[in-house]
């Protein structure tokens, strides 16, 4: 069947009949459809709807409408204290804004209805500084609100007569804008500003070690024009699914799934060309050639490929949204960047031939010679192939207990540091110092209470709140509490903000959030109050994230199990590369650890990391132990168990380590972004991948099945055969 479907896309008209179908499915798909990029979406809730944060703010929306939306914090800051004018240009711009409302603008404090007394209340302590709120409708456009914050500044800084928000902090008279607002509109700048130079970053890199592995300029090509058809015809699918509204699409999600098509997408094409190469060496014809390889390695690829797809479509399990929107992104590209190893490249390979390896052409031996003999030059004697690798083979098959101890301890060693590991869930913290919502953030701390960034507003119904704000009052966290209000839409509805003296993005104030609750519990009721804000989001945050973790985890693992015994029949086998796996992916976050807090001085890395890496390693180091492992088994049909393994580790061996070193790189290309999560999430990933490719893929596993021996087949009909061969 292999070869027929082979001879399918490798014939001499069909090779150029399936380069030519997707040309025409690229061309057509990216005139008809919306690009991916046309859809993002970066301000899409993360939290379900159930949430006790999400409800509390549906709440607040519904009974105080005054005081719902999402704040923009308009941040002045003059060093010595601001002056009467500068209050008097605050003033003009908060009228301006009450008289001519900004799109989707709720509302704003107004100024110039405050008394002048009241009015210097609400300065800080020291008179430098000023907050001013500006209250925009939920899940208003990012756009929509980048365009608002512009036009605000405009206004300001044409009544002050100068740019105070791109001065210096402490130079005169400066303003940021932070808060929730600030923040979305400075991550997406971020990531507009950033897509481009990954791309490049990551195409560059990718061509480099094509062009150092195989030094031949087409063949350095041949995968990346692979990958661009993938992607031209990923991204409008994508993008009319997130026009149906099926799915939701953010930046993060699709700078992760570039690097994953151009990393995975590169390994499956590596695959099918070094089975080719090796091929050529043996047969005349380049067509024999190509139904060979693809009949020894497209069963691998498949398998693999399936594999990452299904393990990364687990992810809709996941109930928190950033998690649930990889899902589609992910499996799709690797789907379709499957079909393109399977039929796109065996025919751009078949119409090359051998001039795809231009100018270390691979010939078989008959073909040198009678080279040689037209040039009237000796015969080049043959190096010998995998050399190095066979060497290993050899070295895990006579000494597999000496490697098996080493390795399980190197990789223990390094798990025991991934039990260090702090984590948090602080978006701000992600962002450069110099961005100017952590900017502002920075102003607001220094000169008032952090909490006053993002308070923390209760809701109570049918409640004494006086007795509750003075039980809160007492906590050493809080700061202060402000005035309750009264619901104008049902008066049995009450509202406070709780203001923290401490980061309201970190652990210490979510773990409040829980204390917050138990208190409430036994003073309001259950049933009877909301908490509503960022903090209680972050708290809900990390209930979803502990949620997915203990959900998405095992389901992978299942899925993988499952796969695997189809594949293999055996379930020695399946169940040792599954634990190798899995002490792989601890002992990558025992190492990313190490380099992001003892290296780079993070103090903790962002909670959500875990379940994505766990995902992507889990996955992509099945993939490298399926094709390993495929050979393997194949070999081990007609010669001794250890003579298939050091030939089949010899045999994959460079390839694995070439598509490693790829797949990594392509990972650690995130470390250039200036996201956190993303430097941090490469770093993890990229060391997972080395130390699958380098320790777990050429040394552990194969020693393991030495080890093993025909029980490693057990109860797969191979372990007869395998028996025989011992005999």
């Amino acid at each position: 069947m292999l070869q027929n479907i082979a001879a399918f896309f490798t014939g001499k008209v069909s090779r150029w009949m399936t380069l030519l179908a997707w040309i025409i499915l690229a061309v057509v798909l990216t005139l008809t459809l919306p690009g991916v990029n046309d859809k993002v979406q970066n301000n899409v809730q993360n939290l379900p709807d159930s949430s006790p944060s999400i409800v509390a703010d549906q709440l607040l929306q519904q009974y105080f409408p005054n005081t719902s939306g999402v704040p923009a914090l308009l941040t002045v800051q003059r060093n010595g204290g601001l002056t009467e004018e500068d209050i008097q240009h605050l003033i003009q711009l908060t009228e301006q804004l009450t008289n001519e409302p900004l799109p989707a603008q709720e509302g704003v404090i107004p100024l110039q209805l405050i008394p002048p007394p009241a009015l210097q209340s609400i300065l800080s302590d020291d008179g430098s500084t000023i907050i001013v709120p500006i209250m925009f409708t939920a899940e208003t456009a990012t756009e929509t609100l980048k365009d608002n914050l512009l036009t605000v500044k405009e206004q300001l800084n044409s009544y002050v007569g100068s740019d105070i928000f791109t001065a210096e902090l402490g130079d005169g008279l400066t303003a940021r804008f932070t808060g929730p607002v600030g923040i979305s509109v400075d991550a997406t700048d971020l990531f507009l500003d950033a897509d481009i130079v990954l791309l490049i970053a990551t195409v560059l890199l990718v061509l480099i070690l094509l062009l150092l592995i195989y030094r031949s300029p087409l063949l350095a090509i041949i995968p990346l024009i692979g990958v661009g058809f993938a992607y031209l015809v990923t991204s409008p699918i994508l993008g009319w699914m997130a026009g149906q509204g099926w799915i939701d699409v953010d930046s993060q999600s699709i700078s992760i799934m570039t690097v994953l098509l151009f990393g995975a997408g590169t390994d499956y094409c590596l695959f099918l060309i070094t089975r080719y190469r090796d091929e050529l060496q043996l047969e005349r014809s380049t067509r024999s050639a190509m139904l060979a390889a693809f009949k020894g390695s497209s069963g691998a690829i498949a398998m693999s490929g399936f594999t990452v797809v299904i393990a990364l479509l687990a992810l809709l399990l996941a109930q928190y949204g950033s998690s649930h929107r990889f899902a589609i992104p992910f499996s799709l590209s690797i789907f379709i960047m499957g079909l393109a190893s399977l039929t796109l490249i065996p025919a751009i390979l078949s119409i090359l031939g051998r001039s795809s390896f231009y100018p270390f052409i691979p010939r078989t031996k008959e073909m040198e010679e009678e080279r040689a003999a037209k040039r009237n030059k000796p015969v080049k004697p043959a190096k010998e192939a995998h050399r190095t690798w066979k060497r290993i083979g050899k070295f895990v098959t006579e000494k597999p207990w000496t490697v098996i101890v080493t390795s399980m301890s190197v990789l223990l060693i390094l798990s025991i540091f991934a039990t260090q590991t702090h984590y948090k869930y602080d978006l701000l913290s992600s962002f450069p110092e110099s961005m100017e919502s952590r900017e502002g953030f920075k102003m607001i701390g220094e000169a008032f209470s952090p909490g006053e960034l993002a308070p923390i507003t209760v809701i109570t119904k049918d409640t004494d709140t006086a007795v509750i704000r003075e039980t809160i009052e007492n906590n050493q966290l809080v700061n202060h509490i402000t005035t309750p209000s009264v619901s104008e839409v049902d008066a049995s509805y009450e509202s406070f903000d709780i203001v923290l003296d401490i980061d309201p993005y970190s652990l210490e104030a979510m773990d409040y959030i829980a204390d917050l609750h138990q208190e409430l519990d036994g003073l309001a009721g259950d049933g009877s109050y909301w908490i509503a804000g960022q903090t209680a989001g972050q708290y809900d945050t990390q209930q979803l994230t502990i949620r997915d973790n203990t959900v998405v985890m095992p389901v992978v693992i299942g899925l993988i199990i499952v796969l695997l015994l189809v594949y293999l029949r055996s379930i020695i086998a399946t169940l040792y590369l599954v634990v190798t796996v899995l002490i792989s992916f601890v002992a990558s976050l025992g190492l990313g650890w190490i380099i992001l807090h003892y290296g780079l001085g993070y103090d903790a890395i962002q909670a959500a990391i875990p379940l994505y890496a766990f995902v992507f390693l889990i996955a992509l180091g099945e993939d490298y132990n399926i094709f390993m492992i495929s050979g393997i088994w194949k070999k081990a049909k007609h010669m001794p168990l250890k003579q298939a393994i050091k030939e089949g580790v010899g045999e994959t061996g460079a390839v694995i380590s070439s598509a490693g070193l790829i797949l990594a790189g392509t990972f650690f290309v995130l470390c250039q972004m200036p996201i956190t999560i993303l430097v941090q999430f490469g770093v993890i990933t990229g060391i997972g991948v080395l130390i699958d490719t380098f320790i777990v893929r050429p040394f552990l596993v194969p020693a393991i099945t030495v080890v093993c021996g025909r029980w490693a087949f057990w109860p797969s009909k191979l372990q007869k055969q395998v028996m025989k061969q011992e005999k």
